[in-house]
């Protein structure tokens, strides 16, 4: 069935390109993207360029002095992955995956579990599983492992939440009314400063904790072991400079990037999986298996077809052709808003055999549930554990099933979806 979108496109105004370019990639993706990959793999629109294909979204994403990062920059106070391939970005990403210790991965599933599998078991059946248990497992994770304690959970949850929401889905060619925007800005702004303060706070109590663990030898005060404990446990040089206050950035990010992003794909595979007979019935018998492989795999083949995002977003600092050599080859101008759109990417067939079917156990390296390149999640691997292993638990309940569809309340984020299982 031929869909024409290029057809209509074309035929289009100038002022109206994006908007309706916009309204496909949010209702019909799939179909709009697959007619770009077969026929205008790069479109140049007046508002942003959109690159559809699996080479030529990870040339862009590798492309980190080309194409930058730039958009973040006035939405991270100086984060490192508002910065691009330079010292600061390098340093502090290295420091902070020496600290989140792949060896802890089984502890973390482990910890995963028993709070995923506390909260399902006090629901007594049924719970509005976005809030009560999406949000709240990975903020559990944040307090137990990565240390972020002495403030609520809900609290930590909306700092998350405003973040990502501002960062990630108030950019210019979101198209958002400008009301709506600075709503988000505001409260972006708000959530950072008290998210700042409790920062604050808490090196400040937890420097003395360790100074008095450091004198009593560890036998009057022993702290738990947990990622801001081990980083004021830690010596570093000056010539590092990763002092009291980078400290501080790098805890707050840890924070920010852990539970909406989670929350979401968790929320996502669900539905999917209930959507899907043949994989559900699939999911439910890998979850009783000790090796969790064959269930990961299914989690993970879900998220390609839901992810948390359809695309990735870059600025162009100097004009560069993209897929050089090639007859769809495109010279991007500096200061183009680039969309490298991974969900195309994830379908097209160069890269994916029979990429329309769900296929369990893919190549991991082709996918890019978190990012690719430069600007990879510095959380990756605590999500490939935590996201599979959330989703497990909900599969381990007996007759477990939805009463409806995720409503995301006109948002981008899941808001409210209600499950429930069979307790006797």
């Amino acid at each position: 069935m031929s869909t024409n979108y290029l057809e209509r496109y074309d035929a289009t105004p100038d002022t109206e390109k994006f908007p309706l370019v916009r309204r496909w990639m949010d209702t019909e993706p799939l179909p709009f993207f697959k007619e770009l990959r077969a026929k205008r793999p790069i479109l140049v629109t007046p508002d942003c360029t959109l690159v559809t294909r699996f080479d030529d979204v990870r040339e862009i994403l590798l492309m980190y002095k080309v194409f930058t990062v730039k958009p973040y920059v006035p939405k991270m106070d100086n984060y490192l992955m508002a910065h691009d391939d330079d010292a600061l970005h390098t340093r502090e990403k290295s420091l902070m995956q020496f600290m989140l210790n792949r060896d802890d991965l089984p502890r973390v599933r482990n910890m995963v579990a028993d709070i995923a599998g506390g909260i399902l078991g006090n629901a007594s059946g049924q719970i509005e599983v976005v809030n009560k248990f999406c949000r709240m497992v990975p903020a559990t994770l944040v307090q137990k492992y990565f240390g972020l304690t002495g403030a609520n959970r809900e609290d930590l949850i909306e700092w998350s939440y405003w973040n990502q929401y501002d960062t990630f889905h108030n950019q210019p060619f979101d198209l958002l009314p400008p009301e709506l925007s600075k709503r988000i800005i505001d409260r972006h702004n708000e959530t950072s400063k008290k998210l700042g303060d409790y920062i604050t706070m808490l090196i400040a109590k937890r420097l003395l904790a360790v100074k008095l663990e450091k004198l009593t030898f560890s036998t009057i005060v022993r702290l738990d072991d947990d990622i801001v404990t081990r980083m004021l446990r830690t010596s570093f040089a000056k010539e590092l400079d990763f002092d009291i206050k980078r400290l501080g950035v790098n805890a707050g990010g840890l924070l920010i990037g852990a539970i909406e992003t989670t929350a979401q794909a968790v929320a996502q595979v669900l539905q999917y999986l209930f959507q899907h007979s043949q994989w559900l019935a699939a999911a439910k018998a890998a979850a009783q298996k000790e090796d969790t492989t064959e269930f990961d795999g299914i989690v993970w083949e879900a998220l390609r077809f839901v992810p948390i995002t359809s695309y990735l977003f870059r600025t162009t600092v100097s004009d560069y052709t993209a897929a050089k050599g090639t007859d769809h080859e495109t010279v991007l101008r500096a200061g183009t808003y680039v969309l490298p759109v991974t969900l195309s990417a994830t379908f097209d067939e160069r890269a994916f055999e029979s990429p329309d079917e769900f296929i369990p156990q893919r190549n991991w390296y082709n996918y890019f549930h978190f990012g690719f390149g430069n600007h990879e999640c510095l959380g990756r691997y605590v999500g490939m554990v935590m996201i599979p292993e959330m989703v497990r638990q909900v599969m381990l309940k007996k007759d477990v099933e939805p009463k409806g569809d995720i409503d995301y309340k006109s948002g981008p984020f899941p808001e409210a979806y209600d499950l429930s299982w069979a307790t006797a």
